[in-house]
């Protein structure tokens, strides 16, 4: 009996998942969510994408890939998000969020779902900049100043 439970339990929690999830993806340049464009995507090289703005072409987001000068040492590589209408630059080691073994593009729809996870980007493509502060309060990690050059 308490077997049933627990299945119809686990059941119902694996749905909601299912349920909520949204599907992110890029295809052609444009940030599908669910099938409706939210932003434009430019993929500028294997380290860097940015994002643009669907209401004024705008760009509101540069990802940067640094293997901090050392390429074949990678556990002191991070990535840079630079909110650039809000000003604000996150730094971080955590690849984990965002790496997607040799493929960029699945790599940057795992960075707009946590965007998206995390509010900081709403259904629309739109930055909300308290979210954008609380983020950086988060994961901002200060490697650039950290770091002796």
């Amino acid at each position: 009996m308490a077997i049933n439970r627990l299945l119809t339990f686990f059941f119902l929690i694996i749905s909601f998942n299912v349920y909520f999830s949204q599907e992110v993806t890029i295809k052609d340049d444009k940030v599908l969510l669910d099938g409706k464009q939210i932003l434009k995507a430019e993929k500028i090289n294997v380290a860097q994408y940015s994002f643009f703005s669907m209401k004024d072409d705008e760009e509101i987001l540069l990802y940067r890939y640094m293997d901090n000068e050392t390429p074949r040492y990678v556990s002191d590589d991070y990535f840079i998000l630079n909110f650039l209408t809000e000003k604000t630059k996150v730094e971080s080691t955590d690849l984990g969020k965002i790496s997607n073994f040799m493929n960029s593009r699945k790599g940057m729809e795992k960075l707009i779902k946590w965007l998206l996870k995390e509010r900081v980007l709403n259904h629309d493509g739109e930055v909300n900049t308290e979210r954008v502060a609380v983020f950086k309060d988060k994961y901002h990690e200060n490697i650039t100043e950290r770091t002796l050059r």
